[in-house]
């Protein structure tokens, strides 16, 4: 009997896979059964080959090999994951399999993923398509009753292999290039650099800025108070002269109510999250990395199959989901949200514009939870909180606004303007949803009239001084990379318009991936949660060619690419602009006539080659490198831990090695690890079991228990 190959993206979906389609043998590498064989790659199974696997000789960095531009694309396996690609490309070659279905995840990226392990399994066989959102099982068994030609997704492989192959242009003959011509390592991209860019205008708009001394002028009347406007409704006077004026000629007098407008009003709420914004909540509400966000999403659309897929860019829903709306709330009918998910199915679903429209999804809709009924005691206390914005968000959407009574009353003291603002709720509408989370200060007023006379009690001011604009954090960083024209202006309105309407530089997928590799290339540094350029990044910036640092480049590339996906352009006239770029590019830094200059340079010598070694701050650490490239030496010298300070609760760093591991905290304090382990072990044996409980979950949140662990597998270098 023929059998059919499913690809999928990741073991845990294509074992889920092979469940819904009783492949119910297990081997090694795959599943199989009467009809359906399912495997899967590990991610990525093959790559664009290195330039040393074209030619040997480029194995050795010489400005005389550049530009690399190959005439054919070589693709290779990975290597630590050959063996399952061994397994791939015998299933696909099979003599009694006759057709494969790419069940990769459903987007450009998935789309590459399969394509280029088919390519390099050397099969014809043909092919269809599963395109699914989630992988609950009703998911599942619908989108093999939908499956597609292979064919009608070429465009997007297409489209999806020239954004490879262009960045794999770009980006590696810039890099060796830069690398080559200032002695030492200077990683350069179409996303990475211009991201660089963004966080450097940030940081000169705030060393340039000057505060400005301002007032603020409050008059309380019978216990309500009044904020002075001047003619343009501002509150701030920034002139101490109309200061001094409106002190003294408001002293002693009474306030007269010359109009009281009561109006009702409604607040909406937010969109549906896309993982760009569930990200920047995350970071903001929880302190999460944009990486920590996505790996808790994979977790809960992967693992427990609650929520849709998770790197979409999308915050609506198409028309075809409103029909799956009920079977959703009924899912989410448990804890705390069960009495607003059981309300809302006595009614019936009002679809509108605010979260329902076809023409704004792309690859996948917005994130919402499934139809799968969670289990909450079986999450981990990040995915608690992830979870808890999305369904919170889902059924606010659902629910009916927030309705008050906003009054606003304005009145004059000897001719100034003074008002005031009050309001009453109506109707909370969604608003009950986060009732224990917003502590929204309401100010209600008594009833007052036109013509009323008010005896002022007291009238004051404030000075104020006006603040910079703030640092960024990975959250707000990550909000900047999706609108990078709020921060850096092309000058062509056409770019900052396809930017926008693009979503940015990057992908959901590849910002906290490009957000990483800047700390750990040490272009980008964090204190605390703010985000700073270190002196290599603004150096760097000097160096690489104006285009590449510009988010315009992306804009066009991103037009380019949606053409080549939608039919509309060759993929090979768009390679031919990326080959000639890339040669513009390197004839403009060997022409530069500019100087790298390390300052960072400590007395410590490398053990390897004796030069003096450079102390750098990455995300979570900071080390010694030695400055000689082709050495390459590094050493951590400590490394920010999930431990906290006993005195001041902030998270410490733990310095030495072996039995001298000590932990340093800002404040003073320091402890040796295993000091700090008898004493944890120590809380443990004294805590009640619900303490324990509580202590638990929080590590499992932190991840303490294996902190040090931690720390030092997931320090890689790119």
């Amino acid at each position: 009997m023929a059998k059919i190959v499913v690809l999928a993206e990741k073991p845990s979906v294509g074992r889920e896979i092979a469940r819904v389609l009783k492949a119910n043998k297990s081997n090694n590498g795959f599943m199989e059964g009467d009809k359906y064989i399912v495997t899967w790659g590990l991610g990525h199974l093959v790559t664009l080959a290195t330039p040393e696997q074209y030619k040997k000789e480029y194995s050795e960095w010489k400005m005389e090999h550049l530009p690399l531009i190959p005439d054919k694309t070589k693709l290779v396996v990975i290597p630590n994951t050959r063996k399952q690609f061994n397994t791939v490309k015998f299933l696909l070659n099979r003599k009694d399999v006759d057709e494969i279905i790419i069940a990769t995840d459903a987007g450009r990226e998935g789309e590459l993923v399969a394509r280029w392990i088919i390519e390099e399994a050397g099969t014809k066989k043909p092919m269809k398509r599963l395109w699914i959102s989630s992988v609950t099982d009703k998911a599942i068994r619908e989108g093999f009753n939908k499956l597609k030609s292979s064919k009608e997704y070429d465009n997007l492989y297409r489209s999806a292999k020239s954004r490879a192959e262009a960045d794999w242009i770009v980006g590696i003959n810039a890099t060796r290039a830069l690398t080559l011509k200032y002695n030492t390592p200077l990683s350069c991209g179409r996303v990475q650099t211009p991201t660089l860019a963004i966080v450097k205008e940030r940081e000169d708009q705030i060393k340039s800025f000057r505060p400005k001394e301002y007032y603020e002028i409050e008059a309380l009347a019978n216990g309500v108070k009044f904020n002075y406007r001047d003619s343009n409704n501002s509150t701030r006077v920034f002139n101490r002269d109309v200061l001094d004026k409106v002190m003294s000629e408001t002293k002693g007098k009474d306030l007269k109510v010359e109009k009281v407008d009561s109006s009702k009003k409604k607040s909406y709420p937010d969109r549906l999250y896309d993982l760009t914004t569930l990200q920047a909540d995350a970071n903001r509400m929880f302190g999460f990395s944009t990486k920590e966000t996505l790996n808790i999403m994979q977790n809960l659309y992967e693992r427990h199959k609650v929520l849709t897929y998770p790197r979409t860019d999308s915050r609506y829903l198409t028309d075809d989901i409103v029909a799956t709306i009920p079977e959703r709330l009924r899912a989410v009918s448990v804890g705390s949200y069960k009495e607003y998910a059981q309300e809302l199915l006595k009614k019936k679903i009002v679809k509108n514009s605010n979260y329902v429209n076809s023409s704004k999804v792309s690859d996948h809709h917005a994130i919402i939870p499934t139809e799968e009924k969670p289990y909450l005691s079986d999450f981990t206390n990040g995915e608690r909180k992830i979870y808890d914005l999305v369904v919170k968000r889902f059924l606010s959407v659902l629910m009916e606004p927030e309705e008050y009574l906003e009054t606003v009353v304005e009145g004059k003291i000897n001719g100034h303007r003074f008002n005031t603002k009050g309001k009453v709720v109506v109707n909370s509408g969604f608003k009950a949803l986060y009732r224990d989370e917003e502590k929204e200060s309401i100010n209600t007023l008594p009833k007052l009239s036109v013509g009323e006379i008010l005896s002022i009690n007291r009238i004051n001011f404030q000075k104020n001084y006006t603040t910079p604009p703030s640092y960024f954090t990975e959250g707000t960083l990550l909000k900047a990379m999706e609108n990078p024209s709020k921060h850096i202006d092309s000058g062509d309105a056409e770019i900052n318009k396809i930017l926008t309407e693009t979503g940015g530089i990057g992908t959901v997928a590849t910002r906290a991936d490009i957000m990483d590799k800047l700390f750990n290339s040490f272009l980008l540094e964090k204190k605390g949660e703010s985000i700073y350029i270190t002196s290599k990044g603004s150096q760097l910036l000097d160096l690489v060619p104006v285009e590449m640092k510009s988010p315009e480049l992306t804009g066009e590339w991103e037009q380019k690419l949606i053409k080549i996906e939608n039919g509309k352009l060759r993929a090979d006239d768009f390679m031919k602009e990326i080959k000639d770029f890339s040669k513009e590019n390197i004839a403009t830094i060997k022409s530069e006539d500019k100087k790298f200059v390390h300052d960072n340079i400590t007395n410590t010598e490398c053990p390897e080659c004796g030069k003096k070694m450079l102390e750098v701050n990455s995300k979570n650490r900071k080390m010694l490198v030695c400055q000689d490239r082709e050495c390459g030496y590094r050493k951590t010298i400590s490394t920010l831990s999930n431990a906290r300070c006993p005195e001041c609760k902030k998270k410490m760093e733990l310095y030495g090695e072996g039995d001298k591991k000590t932990f340093f905290c800002a404040c003073g304090y320091r402890e040796s690890l295993d000091s700090f382990n008898k004493r944890k072990a120590k809380q443990k044996d004294t805590m009640s079991r619900g303490d324990a409980r509580k202590y638990m979950k929080k590590q499992e949140d932190e991840n303490l228990g294996n902190s040090l662990a931690d720390q030092l597998k997931n320090l890689k270098l790119d």
